[in-house]
């Protein structure tokens, strides 16, 4: 650290990017400081976001599992089922909790000085936190992403009637109606839990089917297995208004050809995305120009267009993910120590934590086609794969995309049980160039559901053994 700062790093947030970055630049030797206006560390997704709902997600998956017969099909008989709201958002809470106090131990583990406040960037090397500056040789914007808002649907999350992703983490009760404003990953996750918990839950999604952007066979799969799971999805709608009505809400809905109709609800989830936190941060002070959605602008390095001043994350274009900050946040503190830092945003991973499971990683097919880029595709159901057969999951199939001429695998989709976990797989296969012949020729354990991948990669030569 030069003598005319009190920091060589000083980190604005402490999400997953955030905090990583903090660490690894202490870890590095870095005299590091990370900054955070929540009492507690560990950004949206520790707090109001990842960790929180998929705690929701799983006690309601076991929940389901234990009354829709599927224990009673291997002999587990139970008696009467049914949830203790209360003590489930206790559940949720405690382990929020035992994780951001988990990155307080590891900032005194590794030496990072944690500062309480909002920060405003005050000019070169300097910052504000409550009133109080503070200077640094390098600065790190990871202040992350707030849930977007839509015109004519105010959201109240203490009304607890037009809530975000925020609100529907805590309702007070199960609504009877749910209706969610958004099909993607978001709102299918949150519309699930409820759903699971007793609500009827409508999902309202403008684009011609839910899960925009994914593989359109991973969209199809996941709408007929989620429509018979009980969501009602409405696709090519959208809302224009809400109004509220007796306690509830009625939403004006406009659907493709114009007519239009009132879906009513108790409840309404705002889940149309996210949008950049970057409101009130000295920007233009600094010299840094957001772009029109509010994003800062980086080149492949992380860097501003201010000497000394870094972005990642959902602050920045690309995929909001907590992996993608936290990959970058690494890779920028090891580039502040004098070490490469890299990170392949070609291959970021995509998982929805429904049940089953969504996961994609790579090009879709129809991306390859708009490209003509020649490739082969090749699927494998999970219907034949013995550990989810045993399982008695068996819903969902790999999918893997590979270049017809080189066999250089480009894109993988999964839905199933454990997609999120077996996309990692594939996800590594790929940042190593690997092709399918590479994945079809590679000892996987047997039983389980990695094996599909083996067969969708033998498939694409012909040569599966189990279809």
């Amino acid at each position: 650290m030069t003598a005319s700062h009190d920091y060589d790093l000083l980190v604005i947030g402490s999400g997953p990017g955030g905090y990583a970055c903090a660490i690894r630049a202490a870890q590095l030797g870095l005299k590091t400081a990370c900054v955070e206006v929540r009492p507690t560390l560990g950004g949206t997704c520790l707090n109001v976001g990842c960790i929180p709902s998929k705690t929701l997600l799983h006690a309601t998956h076991l929940l389901e599992t234990a009354r829709d017969g599927h224990m009673a099909g291997f002999g587990i008989r139970t008696g009467p089922i049914s949830i203790d709201l209360a003590t489930l958002m206790e559940r949720k809470d405690a382990t929020v909790t035992s994780l951001t106090k988990g990155i307080d131990s590891l900032f005194r583990k590794n030496g990072v000085t944690r500062l309480t406040g909002r920060a405003r960037l005050a000019g070169q090397g300097r910052v504000d936190i409550a009133g109080k500056t503070v200077s640094a040789a390098s600065v790190v914007i990871a202040t992350g992403s707030l849930p977007a808002t839509l015109a004519g649907v105010p959201v109240d999350n203490a009304a607890g009637i037009i809530v975000d992703s925020t609100g529907a983490l805590s309702l007070p009760r199960v609504p009877e109606r749910l209706a969610v404003i958004g099909g993607g990953v978001i709102g299918l996750e949150l519309g699930s839990v409820w759903c699971r918990l007793g609500a009827k839950v409508t999902i309202v999604e403008y684009a011609d089917r839910i899960l925009p952007g994914m593989d359109d066979d991973v969209r199809a799969t996941m709408t007929k297995l989620l429509t018979k799971q009980g969501l009602t999805i409405l696709s090519s709608t959208s809302v224009s208004a809400a109004t509220l009505v007796n306690g509830g809400v009625h939403l004006s809905l406009t659907v493709a050809n114009g007519k239009t109709s009132e879906l009513a609800a108790d409840v309404a989830l705002v889940a149309t995305g996210r949008r950049p936190n970057t409101h009130d941060l000295g920007l233009e002070e600094a010299g840094i120009a957001p772009d029109d959605g509010g994003f800062i602008p980086v080149d492949g390095r992380g860097r501003t267009s201010a000497n000394g001043i870094y972005a990642l994350g959902d602050v920045t274009r690309g995929p909001m993910l907590a992996h993608r900050a936290q990959d970058e946040g690494i890779a920028i503190a090891e580039r502040l120590a004098g070490k490469p830092g890299m990170v392949n945003h070609d291959l970021i991973p995509a998982v929805v934590y429904t049940n089953p499971e969504a996961a994609s990683v790579g090009r879709t097919e129809q991306a390859l086609k708009a490209d003509g880029v020649p490739y082969r595709a090749s699927t494998f159901p999970m219907l034949a794969n013995s550990r989810a057969k045993a399982n008695g999951s068996t819903e969902g199939f790999v999918k893997l995309l590979c270049h017809a001429g080189s066999g250089v695998v480009l894109g993988a989709h999964i839905v199933g049980d454990m997609a999120g976990t077996m996309i990692a797989q594939i996800t590594q296969a790929m940042e190593f160039g690997a092709t399918a012949e590479d994945i079809a020729y590679t000892c996987h354990a047997h039983p389980t559901h990695s094996e599909a991948i083996k067969e969708a990669a033998l498939g694409l030569s012909g040569s599966a053994i189990h279809i």
